[in-house]
């Protein structure tokens, strides 16, 4: 996670203060990060126990939400809370309103998860620098994805967080293919489109590496994704490692710029949003202002 040094109280708009909540989970309980009537979800279950503490409904938003079965070592939201909040966070003790807030929100956390305590964990939580927005302020998000191809390298331990893959891999040529879709893009044909929403993206990093367990570990960096990218790149990449496309059908699927019945997604539980980066504090606020003006 990003290092940050603790921020002086900032007003925002309507005069309250921003709040950045640092937090991880395993999303295989969860219907996914976003709110959905009946089902559990992270944020559900989030903003239920922030409820719980303050006594009111409470928002967050949330860097990048992450589809059922995905998992998070990096998650980052915030949330707006009066002044006089903030400052009853300690309850009369002499503590933080920050640490206050961590000690309190773990404790209303175990209430509402019960029997998956431990599936959400907030690791920091503080006052935002000025201009701070967890989504809009981002410069990139990045994920792994762990895959074990071949019986030999199953582990039954690990199976929630890898996929197991029946045919090897060929770990040079989804390289080759991935290289070609790095930059900036249209990912139509790698993305469920949302209404209204651009599919263009920057992807950064997008690569294949064996580990030490000899598993292959894929790691997919960008500015922000469409809805199911991750898992269509990673799909696509096992096509062409195991023989069935050559590596320049990623690029030529890429400029169709349409969703067909190669469009493969790849598993969810092996994905994982490993850290989101943000610019310097002097910089936050003209990065969300350029981000909202691109996605609209």
């Amino acid at each position: 996670m990003n290092e940050r040094k603790p921020a002086a109280p900032v007003m925002g708009g309507g005069g309250f203060l921003r709040v950045r909540l640092d937090l991880s989970y395993d999303g295989g309980p969860f219907n996914g990060w976003a709110l959905q009537p009946g089902l559990r979800t992270v944020q559900g279950s989030v903003e239920e126990a922030l409820a719980l503490l303050l006594q009111r409904p409470i928002r967050v938003t949330v860097a990048g939400r992450t589809d059922a079965g995905v998992h998070a070592r990096g998650q980052v939201v915030h949330l707006d809370l009066s002044e006089a909040e903030w400052l009853s966070l300690p309850r009369g003790h002499e503590l933080d309103p920050g640490a206050a807030l961590l000690r309190r929100l773990r404790g209303a956390l175990s209430r509402i998860l019960g029997d998956l305590t431990g599936a959400i964990e907030v690791h920091d939580a503080g006052l935002a620098p000025e201009g701070f927005d967890a989504r809009f302020s981002a410069l990139w998000r990045r994920y792994s994805y762990r895959i074990a191809d071949g019986p030999e390298r199953w582990d039954p331990v690990l199976r929630g967080i890898t996929l197991w893959h029946k045919a090897p891999l060929d770990v040079a040529l989804m390289n080759e293919g991935a290289r070609s879709l790095l930059g900036l893009q249209d990912f139509r044909s790698y993305c469920k489109p949302r209404e209204g929403a651009t599919t263009i993206r920057e992807l950064q990093q997008f690569s294949f590496a064996r580990g030490s367990e000899d598993v292959i570990v894929a790691t997919v960096q960008a500015d922000a994704f469409c809805h199911n990218m991750v898992r269509s790149l990673v799909g696509s990449a096992l096509r062409v490692g195991e023989g069935l496309e050559t590596p320049a059908w990623l690029h030529s699927r890429l400029l169709e710029r349409k969703r067909d019945a190669k469009s493969v997604l790849a598993a969810p539980h092996p994905l994982v949003l490993e850290e989101v980066a943000y610019p310097s504090d002097s910089e936050l606020l003209a990065r969300a202002e350029l981000t909202r003006a691109r996605r609209e």
